[in-house]
């Protein structure tokens, strides 16, 4: 069976000379697998008829047809289908106790089942020109438990409470202050409760267009909890915090759980997923095109079987090279000359100090920056960027920066071709360039699009590509994994290592993503002291050292998998936890 999708966005057919329909070989003796209707200025592939061939997908000039080979046997479980020629998604979760989490890469139908979850859409089992029956839908599950779960969506038996993703978009729709939002959705009077839960007491009197992201998040969450439904619906819950205050938030909906609500989780973190899941469901197939949802299955078998990119009882390999972790924590690498050294730096923004006694990166390393918000890390990266000055302190030598900043501009009146090829110019057509960059972060499909019209995850792609593109001799990069999936973060990270090993060059990376960090770092840069008050920067230092410091004054330990090396966190107060506390052995612990 072939699934063939037609991007509507990237299709121009009056730009073209219908490439798709001229060279298809079906068409030319005589099958129209490919048409242009008097009625609709788009062409109509006619699945049943493809071959498969893939010429189409070759000669169109924009890159809009998609078209996939599955096995016959999946369209029988098609559970959602946005129309012909587009997107569809196939199975479901099914709801069970405790937290059920949702793991897998990007446009693959992670929110998509989150609406349908929610009851925003009704699925039509691939019925997408008739219009949707709730009833139905209730009848076709009737004899699993999804059926009564649809049949309370349905009725409002049980409220539904649904966090959406996109928490940047909050000051669009919304209006005040913080505090001012939250208390309209306060029903029960928990407004304290949950602004001391989150920890929120110094940003509640913020008006929401001046929020950072952090904060969008937390309001994103504390309305949810305000709500105080009886099924949570969670999309991606760690973006923007750091690792403190993603072990808050999974703690606070793993006391749901407890209570007896019903939480579904789409989330990236791989950590935190592992730690709140009692089940997780994989997501496989091809993004844009389908989605499969497959049978829950226990957290470290999913995670293990998502890293190995292989999903055993199905099947499927879901990537074409496994993620390894490598144990880092009792080993340094041989000395390198330094590239960059600082020393006795402070700055003063407002009530907000920043001190970095001294330290130096080497040629060719990758140091990882580790630390709460609010502590002057991205403070740090534009003071080694020269896009602030430092108060007291030198850092020698100047050097040639590319800086990717933690909030990407999309002010840039062009495609992203046009923002390449300015910033780049001739640089963007070198092959390593292309093979290295530009392929593997899948920025050539963005090319025609606006910059101000790409997703989150598309502009932090294109942000990297550009930024690594860039000559130079240091590479900062903050917050680089934001708005990516899991797949694509342990690629970015990757991608980063080769090019500075290749290269010869040197990077600082700050993130909140402790398997990013481990994957991508040599040394560690950990900085410590008060929230939004003082900040004081140490090392940088060994992996262990940094890791011990960092996660002793997170107040959590980690442990490594058997299998895949990869860090896992310890349940609080369990004998592992208490037993690396005891020997301060944080993070590195067998």
């Amino acid at each position: 069976m072939h699934i063939a999708v037609l991007d509507k966005e990237k299709c121009h057919p009056k730009k073209c000379n219908h490439e798709c329909e001229a060279y298809c070989p079906p068409v030319r003796s005589g099958t129209p697998t490919i048409a242009f209707n008097d009625e609709d200025i788009f062409p109509v592939i006619t699945e049943n008829l493809c071959i498969g061939c893939g010429i189409c997908i070759n000669r169109c000039p924009f890159g809009a047809i998609k078209i996939v080979t599955v096995p016959d046997e999946l369209d029988k479980e098609v559970v959602h289908r946005y129309g012909e020629n587009a997107f569809r998604l196939y199975s479901i979760p099914m709801p069970s106790g405790g937290i059920t989490a949702i793991l897998g890469p990007n446009a693959m139908g992670k929110t998509t089942t989150m609406n349908i979850l929610s009851g925003v859409i009704v699925p039509n089992f691939g019925e997408y020109e008739s219009t949707p029956d709730r009833e139905s839908v209730v009848n076709r599950y009737s004899n699993s438990i999804l059926g009564q779960y649809f049949r309370d969506v349905y009725d409002k038996t049980k409220e539904v409470v649904l966090k959406s993703q996109f928490v940047d978009q909050i000051p669009r729709v919304a209006k005040g202050t913080i505090k001012d939002i939250m208390l309209k959705s306060d029903r029960n009077g928990k407004f304290d409760e949950i602004v001391a839960q989150l920890s929120m007491e110094n940003s509640i009197g913020k008006d929401v267009g001046s929020a950072s992201g952090g904060e969008l998040q937390k309001l994103a969450i504390a309305t949810a909890l305000l709500k105080d439904g009886d099924i949570y619906l969670i999309d991606e819950v760690s973006s923007y915090l750091d690792i403190s205050e993603r072990l808050r938030v999974a703690s606070i909906l793993m006391d749901l759980s407890r209570k007896g609500k019903t939480v579904f989780v789409v989330e990236h973190d791989l950590a935190i997923l592992d730690w709140i899941s009692d089940q997780i469901h994989l997501v496989y197939g091809s993004p844009g095109v389908y989605g499969v949802i497959s049978p829950q299955k226990t957290p470290s078998k999913a995670v293990n079987q998502f890293l190995e990119g292989y999903l055993k009882e199905e099947n499927v390999r879901i990537r074409k090279e496994k993620i390894v972790f490598e144990q880092k924590g009792a080993t340094r690498r041989s000395v390198s000359p330094t590239i960059v050294e600082w020393s006795g730096i402070k700055k003063t923004l407002g009530d907000f100090r920043i001190n970095a006694p001294g330290g130096k990166l080497e040629i060719g390393s990758v140091t990882g920056v580790l630390g709460k918000n609010a502590l002057g890390k991205s403070t740090f990266t534009k003071i080694l960027a020269g896009v602030l000055e430092t108060d007291e302190g030198i850092v020698d030598p100047k050097l040639k920066i590319a800086y990717k900043p933690q909030y990407i501009s999309t002010d840039f009146d062009g495609t992203s071709e046009d923002l390449i090829y300015r910033t780049l110019k001739d640089r963007a057509g070198e092959t390593w360039v292309k093979n290295e960059l530009f392929r593997p972060l899948d920025v050539e499909p963005l090319f025609m699009k606006e910059v101000k019209n790409l997703s989150g995850g598309e502009l932090q792609r294109l942000s990297i590509a550009i930024t690594l593109a860039t000559e130079a001799d240091l590479y900062l990069l903050d917050e680089p994994s934001a708005n990516l999936d899991s797949s694509a973060r342990m690629e970015v990270a990757k991608i980063i290592r080769r090019t500075m090993e290749n290269r010869k060059k040197t990077a600082m990376i700050v993130d909140h993503d402790i398997y990013f960090i481990d994957i991508i770092s040599d040394f560690l840069l950990v900085f410590m002291g008060t929230q939004g008050l003082e900040g004081t920067a140490y090392g940088p230092m060994t992996m262990r050292e940094g890791m011990n410091m960092f996660l002793k004054d997170a107040g959590v330990t980690f442990r490594r998998d058997h299998n895949t090396r990869r860090p896992r966190i310890n349940k609080t107060g369990s004998g592992l936890d208490r037993e690396q506390r005891n020997s301060g052995e944080y993070y590195y612990s067998e």
